[in-house]
């Protein structure tokens, strides 16, 4: 979720243009979206893991590469100018929807759930209580970091238009995502 996607500067340019309450508002809906996505591939992955160990193996693989692809993608990307003249939002219901919106349509969330799972959790002993806890954790973290970029972004208006900032988060992002890919594809 740290990473600039979507996700993330729909809240930036959320915080920019309408206030820290609004983007607060679509991170809740994007952390539903999220939490939907997990649970899909919580329950489809744990259905693969206990028939189909070979398939699970290289779901795991090829979630890693497209991780380190996203990541190096990230990486090297150029940097963008944040509009702050954005129409702003007077609807807190259409800022949720919108959240959970960009969220769902996201293949991104997905493939980094299906190929990250499988690498921290046993999904084919995984009980009612430990679904319960991981979704909790997610949602908390996910809440979390949207959170922080929206604060951050009310707060820093003018920072967060500069080319430098924004490398930073290219690089600190794109350099996560391509360890997490490495370390899936490497772990047996």
């Amino acid at each position: 979720m740290a990473t600039p996607g979507p996700g993330v500067l729909a809240i930036v340019s959320r915080a920019l243009s309408s206030g820290f309450s609004h983007a607060v508002i679509m991170s809740v809906g994007m952390v539903l979206g999220d939490v939907t996505f997990l649970l899909l591939a919580i329950f489809g992955l744990s259905i693969i893991a206990s028939n189909f160990s070979t398939v699970f193996t290289v779901i795991k693989i090829l979630g890693g590469i497209y991780l380190i692809y996203l990541g190096l993608k990230i990486y090297m990307s150029k940097t963008s100018y944040f509009d702050t003249n954005i129409k702003k939002s007077n609807s807190f219901v259409g800022d949720f929807f919108a959240g959970l919106f960009i969220s769902l349509s996201n293949p991104k969330v997905i493939a980094f759930y299906v190929g990250f799972l499988p690498t921290f959790i046993d999904l084919s002993n995984l009980a009612f209580e430990d679904i319960i806890l991981v979704s909790f954790l997610v949602l908390g973290t996910l809440l979390c970091v949207l959170t922080l970029y929206a604060y951050f972004a009310s707060k820093a208006k003018e920072s967060i238009k500069k080319k430098r900032t924004q490398n930073i988060i290219n690089i600190a992002a794109g350099s996560v995502m391509v360890f997490i890919g490495g370390f899936l594809i490497l772990r047996r």
